[in-house]
């Protein structure tokens, strides 16, 4: 069991509350019969079900995100936004343009929480995108990056992760450390290829302006004037989490990437991602964009995979 304390923040507790047409908190309920639901001031407070509890909360910033921007909303639409499908509100929008890639390619935050992502990162300097494979966090992170350093906001780019064995050994492969995680660095390096054209590229890493490395070797450095993407969180310890969120230096941008069903590490070792959204809730200068199923912007088969691994995970 999990509880949540839901502050509306982004717009007047007035304007969400007191609705005259209908009443909100009701068809929350309805959409949400499992979960408790009361209501103290600016907040919602809801007991139950860890995945529930997220679901909500996820619901909940849709709902809001999509309140700031229209005065007119019906009950229709609240359930709509409720169970799951206020991304087909936005579709007029046709997504939101980050930059242009290779080939004038425009490199889009395509969903409600994917363009969250990008507007937080215009009020914070660090951020946190939690949510399933495939919901567009890794490629979201590294478009914005991109874009601060072709603007100059920032000298770099860095892109790491832990080096976990998921489900596989990095033992027999040849070289460093670096040489073994390299592979399981090409989602990364494969996002870039489509935003910066390859010999520019290659002359960034040369130079050290984009640099792509294992977690281990961000200890001890002050990351000033840069952009860094710490992809797979959910596989930090305690300790790595902290040592990565405490390199934060002057003029940077930090974003942590993580999903917190695909952790590989021991069973008894607490993940530093689940940690740090326990304990960082409300922080100012952090924001944390929950991501889920709706958000899949892979082959529709990816959302139909989730979908039923979810309900296994349910009922089990």
């Amino acid at each position: 069991m999990k509880k949540l304390e839901y502050f509306i923040k982004e717009i007047h507790p007035i304007d969400f509350f007191d609705k005259k047409d209908y009443d909100i908190i009701k068809i929350i309920k309805q959409n949400f019969p499992e979960l408790k639901i009361i209501v103290k001031g600016d907040r919602i407070i809801t007991n139950g079900e860890d995945s529930l509890i997220t679901q909500l909360r996820i619901r909940l910033d849709s709902l809001i995100y999509i309140m700031k921007d229209n005065d007119i909303l019906n009950e229709k639409t609240i359930n709509s936004i409720m169970s799951g499908n206020g991304n087909k509100l936005i579709n007029s929008i046709h997504g939101k343009v980050i930059l242009y890639g290779v080939g004038k390619k425009k490199i889009k935050a395509h969903t409600i929480n994917q363009i969250k992502i990008v507007e937080a990162f215009e009020n914070n300097d660090m951020v946190f995108a939690v949510g399933p494979a495939g919901t567009g966090k890794t490629y979201t992170g590294i478009a914005i990056a991109v874009k601060a350093l072709k603007d100059k906001q920032v000298k770099k780019i860095i892109l790491t992760r832990p080096a976990v064995e998921a489900g596989e050994s990095l033992g027999f492969l040849p070289g460093d450390m670096k040489d073994k995680l390299d592979p399981y660095m090409q989602p990364l390096y494969d996002a870039l290829k489509e935003m910066i054209a390859i010999e520019k590229l290659d002359d960034y890493i040369h130079r050290g302006i984009i640099e792509i490395a294992p977690l281990a070797y961000m200890r001890g450095r002050t990351l000033d004037n840069a952009f860094v993407i710490l992809d797979e969180g959910q596989n930090t310890t305690h300790n790595q989490m902290k040592m990565f969120l405490t390199r934060m230096g002057n003029h940077a941008k930090f974003m942590i990437n993580g999903d917190p069903g695909q952790i590989d590490l021991p069973s008894r070792v607490m993940s530093g991602l689940i940690e740090a959204n326990r304990i960082l809730q409300n922080i100012e200068g952090i924001e944390i964009i929950y991501l889920d199923e709706t958000d899949v912007i892979r082959h529709q088969v990816v959302k139909r995979i989730i979908d039923a691994y979810n309900n296994t995970e349910h009922t089990n």
